[in-house]
C-alpha cells in the first residue's frame, strides 16, 4: 500500500488566498505604513491586526481544516 500524501487545504483556495498572496499583502501593508507615515506607533497599530490576520490564515486555519478531516471526506466524494 502506498502512503498517501497529506491533503493541502491550499489547493482548494483561489490565487488571492494563497500563502504567498497573504504574505505579500501583509508585508506590503506594514511596510507601506512605515514608508508613508514614518511613525513607529502608527506602523505598530497597522501591524498588530495585519499580523493577527496573517497568523489566522497562514497558521491556524490550515491546521484546523486538516485536523477536521473535511478535506479527506471531500476527496473521497470526488474520487467516487
Amino acid at each position: 500500500m502506498s502512503k498517501q500524501k497529506p491533503v493541502s487545504p491550499w489547493k482548494y483556495k483561489p490565487w488571492w488566498c494563497q500563502p504567498w498572496s497573504i504574505l505579500l499583502t501583509g508585508v506590503t501593508l506594514m511596510s507601506g505604513s512605515w514608508v508613508i507615515f514614518r511613525t513607529v506607533w502608527l506602523t505598530i497599530l497597522v501591524s498588530v491586526p495585519v499580523l493577527t490576520w496573517m497568523g489566522l490564515f497562514l497558521i491556524i486555519w490550515p491546521q484546523l481544516i486538516v485536523r477536521s478531516g473535511i478535506l479527506e471526506s471531500y476527496e473521497d466524494e470526488v474520487q467516487i
